[in-house]
């Protein structure tokens, strides 16, 4: 399989002031499940609990050919997702140890199509990667975005546009359009991540422009980072989008001030299922998503995350990405 023609969104290139994602209707009082509206407008209710009852689907043989004879043959697709909490990305349901979320959900499709037993392998940002490069692991299913450095290193297969958001304390008055209106202030950002690499470069823009620069902070845990946030400890935190419009949907506590493109200022950011290089996976895995795909089940998936916006219309194999550096 090929990599297709890369897809740009005009609406996802550069800031906008809008909120995105989610808005919540309260928790019911059984607490399993919560209700989420899209900015559609239309009402999704999420599954909290252990009790997924995930949307399955049909082997491909042929797809599962394509699948290296040492997978094959030992049954399982291997995959290495994030141990933190990222509601409704990756994160625990209600008896506080069962993985659940949109990652692992579409994790389970593709591992269906390809025959093999899904087993989930929760770890540290960081050992995500260091689990590809020792091939303890297949593959990543973790918000992974597509960069030109990381292509050096992994493939990819891409399932999801990749949208980041500026998180801020409720009635911040805030609205990021720019680099600009980060000068000064202090975000919070994950260590490793794209958005790190964006915003220390939009702190070197402003730092040249001769405004001040971002005073940017580092927390372990989204927890510690939201009572920062509350507490006016830090400004802004910069993460994925769904994450942002999800707390900020279901706490009340904070807003979404302002977007970004997870590919930088003129692409459209995408996320992929994420292998070591030259593994001989990666055709798979995007044969698998594109089956998901026209059969349905992925668009199943995303309405029941309440991800239906962020859909791609097919899967890309390596496209072009955010660059090295961010111009």
């Amino acid at each position: 399989m090929t990599a297709s023609p890369v897809r740009r969104t005009a609406a996802a290139l550069g800031l906008t002031a809008v909120l995105v994602g989610l808005a919540a209707c309260g928790n019911p009082s059984d607490g399993g499940t919560t209700e989420v509206k899209q900015t559609s407008g239309a009402l999704t209710k999420i599954n909290l609990s252990p009790d997924q009852n995930r949307v399955t689907t049909r082997k491909v043989d042929s797809i599962a050919a394509q699948v290296p004879e040492e997978i094959r043959g030992r049954g399982t697709l291997e995959v290495v997702n994030s141990s933190g909490s990222a509601a409704p990305l990756t994160f625990h349901a209600t008896d506080n140890k069962t993985v659940i979320g949109v990652e692992p959900d579409i994790a389970s499709l593709v591992a269906d199509v390809l025959g093999l037993e899904l087993r989930l392998n929760p770890v540290s940002w960081e050992n995500i990667f260091v689990g590809l490069d020792s091939a303890k692991y297949d593959v990543g299913f973790s918000n992974i975005t597509v960069t030109e450095e990381r292509k050096e290193k992994y493939d990819f297969a891409t399932y999801r546009e990749d949208n980041l958001a500026f998180e801020a304390k409720k009635n911040s008055g805030l609205k990021i359009a720019g680099a600009e209106d980060v000068a000064g202030r202090t975000v919070a950002v994950s260590s490793g991540t794209n958005q790190e690499k964006l915003l220390i470069e939009w702190s070197k823009d402003n730092e040249k422009a001769g405004r001040e620069p971002v005073d940017i902070k580092y927390y372990q845990n989204d927890s510690d980072m939201h009572l920062a946030l509350q507490s006016g400890r830090i400004d802004l935190y910069l993460g994925p989008s769904p994450t942002s419009a999800y707390y900020a949907a279901t706490t009340g506590r904070t807003e979404v001030v302002g977007s970004y493109s997870g590919g930088g200022a003129t692409l459209q950011g995408l996320i992929a299922a994420t292998t070591k290089k030259d593994s001989g996976l990666v055709d798979a895995l995007a044969g698998a998503i594109d089956e998901i795909i026209d059969n349905g089940t992925y668009a199943e998936v995303l309405e029941r995350w309440g991800l239906t916006d962020e859909a791609v219309t097919d899967s890309e194999i390596n496209p072009a990405s955010l660059p090295t550096t961010n111009k």
